[in-house]
């Protein structure tokens, strides 16, 4: 064990980088709520109770609408402070509200005509749509957003590939597009005042420049300056693969280590599929490196790259980086193929480490030499923890036995979704504040 002679000071009080983006967030939807409330209440109240309700919950799902865009529009600023995996659970949350603030948008409206007429609900309905210009538009946006929210259940979501699912989500921007049309078509708050027009125009103009720039602007802009290619593909064992990119000015891509691309690699049979892989070593400038384990046909395919092959890679994401550190000490605890950022930050943190690493077997530790390389180099520690899944040997009593000071440092984390489980309820038991535990879960594409 190799111990640092002179640990580095604490970084800088403030306030976390996270906390900071999710204020942001939340400052911006609740002021936009606010704004939405006056100009309901100045678009007056001559309608019925229930009609008033059903205009109410469509501004709000309006809102929620363009808010849905801001969260997957991939933007650095909020990537990098809150994370893609957190950022898609809130959108996948704010979706299901979403949905049923149509669906009783649709409700109320039709229930508040109907009780202004002689017919029925389904006929009131069916009349609106034949007779109100942008009401079917609005009926075919809510089945779309129906049949989405239907297959991004958990239950359905596990039995459909990514692909379809993905496919399927892609009718959402059909739906946005509806939606936005009904709602200058035939909403009286959209046009009950220039300035209600001028908001709206606004509203959906930002979240729609921000979702074009940050899914392609930024991604084109950037591989067409960076000219990526695969330069070699290094076998780490039977399984593990590493992949060598280089290109032009990669000393102004802005990636840390510890976060990761969508990589799609332009040959014939995977131009079309995109993967999320974390970076394997730390960014230099000159060459990056990701470390894949075969998993399905298409990681497999990875060892038969060969080097020339065009790479189109969108990001970098993730906030799984040394930003978001408060303490001078770092415990990063790695399972499997879950190295790869962990060996990356390795490279990039400055104050005492101490890495634990968990595999079945030795034969399983993929780039071990380098890990136990940087550690001597660095003055951290390295331990290779080995054996069956049972019994938990990252359990409390063996991880405080490994660290006993694991509640005085910040801890990244990452492994295998049932790992990562285990060890945050260890960490949950041995005190570490939640502010020092930093991990992503890499299973939104699949």
């Amino acid at each position: 064990m190799t111990v640092a002679p002179s640990p580095p000071a604490p970084p800088a009080a403030g306030r976390r980088p996270s906390v900071v983006a999710r204020t942001g967030l939340y400052a911006v939807l609740a002021a936009n709520a606010v704004v939405v409330a006056v100009l309901f209440v100045q678009g007056g109240f001559a309608a019925n109770a229930l009609v008033l309700l059903g205009r109410l919950t469509g501004l709000y799902g309006a809102l929620l609408m363009a808010f849905q865009l801001l969260l997957v529009a991939r933007l650095p600023w909020l990537d990098r402070r809150i994370g893609m995996d957190r950022l898609t659970s809130w959108h996948r949350r704010v979706g299901f509200g979403l949905v049923w603030t149509l669906l009783g948008h649709a409700v109320f409206v039709t229930a508040g005509y109907a009780q202004a007429s002689s017919l029925d609900p389904v006929n009131q309905l069916v009349d609106l749509a034949g007779t109100v210009e942008g009401v079917l538009r609005a009926v075919v946006a809510l089945v779309l957003l129906l049949v989405v929210g239907a297959v991004s259940a958990r239950r359905a979501r596990r039995r459909l590939a990514y692909e379809t699912w993905h496919f399927v989500h892609l009718y959402t921007y059909v739906a946005v597009v509806l939606a936005f049309t009904h709602q200058v078509a035939a909403g009286t708050t959209f046009t009950a005042s220039p300035a209600a027009t001028a908001y709206w125009y606004g509203l959906w103009g930002a979240a729609l420049t921000a979702l074009a720039a940050g899914r392609l602007g930024l991604p084109l802009w950037r591989n067409l300056r960076h000219r990526l290619r695969v330069t070699a593909v290094v076998p780490e064992n039977d399984e593990v693969v590493s992949v060598y990119v280089t290109g032009r000015r990669l000393d102004r891509l802005p990636a840390r280590a510890g976060q990761f691309f969508l990589w799609r690699f332009l040959t014939k049979d995977r131009w079309w599929q995109a993967n999320p892989f974390s970076l394997s070593a730390a960014p230099d400038g000159r060459t990056l490196r990701l470390t894949v384990k075969a998993a399905g046909d298409g990681t497999a395919a990875l060892r038969h790259l060969r080097p020339g092959t065009r790479v189109f890679a969108e990001g970098p994401y993730g906030a799984f980086t040394a930003l978001h550190r408060t303490r001078s000490k770092a415990l990063l605890i790695a399972g499997g193929v879950g190295v790869t950022p962990v060996r990356a930050l390795l490279e990039e943190l400055d104050g005492h480490a101490v890495v634990v690493y968990r595999v079945a077997a030795e034969r399983d530790a993929v780039l071990h030499d380098e890990l136990r390389d940087l550690a001597l180099a660095r003055g951290s520690e390295l331990h290779l923890v080995t054996g069956p899944a049972v019994p938990d040997r990252l359990a409390p009593a063996e991880l405080a036995g490994l660290v006993p000071d694991v509640a005085d440092r910040d801890v990244f984390l990452c492994g295998p979704p049932p790992m990562m489980k285990t060890v945050l309820g260890t960490l949950r038991e041995l005190g570490v504040p939640g502010p020092q535990i930093h991990f992503e879960r890499f299973s939104l594409a699949g």
